[in-house]
């Protein structure tokens, strides 16, 4: 039997999330593990008269792939791909890991490449704005937490069956200051950093792109970033887990990157093109029911308290210019030391909103 939770989360992803109207085709791609979660899904694409495509996931199909494909195949772009991402109307991604270190000993080179050869199937995605993506609670995702597959799986959906409505009126506030703001400037622990918003828009995620939601954020000027910023928890991509991030700024880029942990990662990952060394998106966590890193970005960005700023790719609806393969989050914890200061005032301060 369907728990009642998942018929609630696909009851967002098919009305709240997308947009799905009689006669449009959704993607779905998932896993066999949230077999009940996208059947639900497709039932209620169906009484919209719109037509699922379930696109299910082989475990270990990526190690595979990436150990075993010659150049000439990593290389090659994907026209099945590209055709299914015009022809689509809409997109639900729900991932199902099985093992979140899969991709380890992989050579991250091999990786790199292939972003920047599936790069544009992404942005005809983005530009559709018609999409959202979920991480299903699995075994592997609890074992990162910390957690029992049952503990786990009330975290995720005390995450996610929020009120986004409340959310959005919250984050109507802070979209206000970001758009009228010119200059931020964060201060915390190893941590002093400025940057220019001018000229462009903060963007509200109430539920509509990601689940769980909780986030609001803007493209900072390329060439503005000065300072350093030391962060708080492993900035994870890739399946690689890289400790200790600490990154020095000047004219927009970073001209020092180093780490306790895969420093050497963290420098082939900034080096993979132009744009992978100045920030694309600078993002406030206001989801307060998520209160612990369980090393899933999906989640953690979104931690209430935190903030966070992505290296590479902006998305471009803000103003935002920065173009790269790349797009890491990393997370900066203030719960207990540091500010943020938009013009001047201070907007957050240990965690906390100062402005409602």
């Amino acid at each position: 039997m369907i728990d009642e939770r998942e018929k609630k989360l696909a009851h967002i992803f098919v009305n709240h999330s997308l947009t799905v109207k009689k006669g449009d085709i959704i993607k779905i791609t998932c896993g066999i593990e949230a077999k009940s979660l996208v059947l639900e899904t497709c039932r209620l694409i169906l009484e919209k008269g719109a037509i699922p495509r379930v696109d299910v996931d082989l475990p270990g199909f990526a190690y595979t792939f990436f150990k075993h494909a010659p150049p000439e195949v990593l290389t090659t772009y994907p026209k099945i791909a590209d055709y299914e991402a015009r022809n689509v109307d809409g997109m639900i991604r729900i991932s199902c890991d099985r093992n979140t270190r899969e991709m380890s000993s992989i050579n991250p080179k091999k990786q790199a490449e292939r972003r920047l050869v599936t790069k544009e199937i992404s942005e005809i995605t983005l530009k559709k704005d018609n999409w959202v993506i979920f991480d299903y609670p699995t075994e592997a995702l609890a074992q990162d937490a910390e957690m029992s597959l049952e503990e786990f799986e009330d975290f995720v959906y005390g995450a996610c069956l929020v009120d986004y409505d409340e959310m959005s009126r919250k984050e109507d506030i802070l979209k206000e200051v970001l758009d009228k703001g010119n200059d931020v400037h964060i201060v915390g622990k190893n941590t002093d950093l400025r940057f220019s918003i001018k000229g462009r828009e903060g963007i509200k995620c109430c539920g509509n792109r990601n689940i769980p939601d909780g986030e609001c954020f803007i493209a900072p000027v390329e060439t503005s970033t000065e300072g350093h910023i030391e962060y708080d928890f492993p900035a994870i991509y890739g399946g690689r887990e890289v400790d200790g991030v600490r990154l020095e700024f000047k004219e927009g880029k970073v001209v020092k990157a180093t780490a306790k942990k895969n420093e050497a990662y963290l420098n082939e990952m900034l080096n993979i093109d132009k744009g992978a060394r100045y920030l694309g998106e600078f993002g406030w966590g206001i989801n307060y029911g998520i209160k612990k890193f369980v090393k899933q970005i999906l989640f953690d960005e979104k931690i209430g308290g935190t903030i966070h700023l992505a290296l590479g790719m902006a998305y471009k609806q803000g103003g935002g210019v920065n173009d790269s393969a790349l797009h890491w989050d990393m997370i900066k914890d203030l719960r207990k030391e540091g500010a943020v200061y938009v013009d001047g005032k201070c907007i957050m301060k240990e965690g906390k909103f100062t402005i409602f």
